[in-house]
């Protein structure tokens, strides 16, 4: 266990603190619930930083670092959902995309040689946008600007996921074309 794995960890355990948070009886309960978030995204940022830094990358990080991302992601829409700041189709939008990348990961990791894509800078930038967008949307100011952004958020999301399916195509295509050579041989 190094420190990137660590806070990645932390980033599982915050996931049901959020919820514990933002669903109390405090006064600016979702906006305590958001700082949380925000923890979780600096988290994130910290242990990708210091693996790529100081040579900490591992398998276990590769596959666990963006679960606690997808888990933390889900967990926020769901919640926002339920006390409606955020309409149904953005949630299931959410929760497609992210089963699509964990069962497109989880079919690249044990059908194709143990094969892990990692982020990209499209799946970097959708995840900021989410944050940014989440965080707007707690404060609540502006219906309009709540749907603006979010819809930004999901645009890149699209983005990011067509990235990965073209990167998925690419992956599957030269594994084919490689056991077409062995079998040649």
């Amino acid at each position: 266990m190094n420190i990137p794995n660590i806070l990645t960890t932390i980033r599982f355990a915050l996931v049901p603190v959020y919820v514990l948070v933002f669903f109390s009886n405090a006064k600016y309960s979702v906006l305590y619930a958001t700082c949380i978030f925000i923890i979780a995204g600096i988290t994130d940022v910290l242990d990708g930083y210091i693996a790529r830094k100081y040579n900490m990358i591992t398998k276990w990080g590769i596959i666990l670092d963006p679960l606690a991302d997808k888990t933390m992601l889900v967990t926020v829409i769901l919640c926002l959902y339920l006390k409606e700041y955020l309409p149904i189709w953005v949630l299931l939008f959410i929760v497609i995309k992210e089963l699509a990348m964990v069962f497109g990961g989880a079919l690249l990791f044990w059908r194709m040689d143990k094969t892990v894509v990692a982020a990209n800078k499209y799946g970097k930038i959708s995840t900021l946008m989410f944050y940014i967008a989440i965080f707007i949307v707690a404060l609540n100011i502006n219906t309009i600007l709540n749907y603006v952004i979010i819809s930004v958020a999901i645009l890149t999301a699209m983005l990011a996921f067509s990235k990965y399916l073209i990167r998925f195509k690419d992956i599957k295509h030269n594994k084919h074309n490689k056991e077409l050579d062995i079998d040649k041989s």
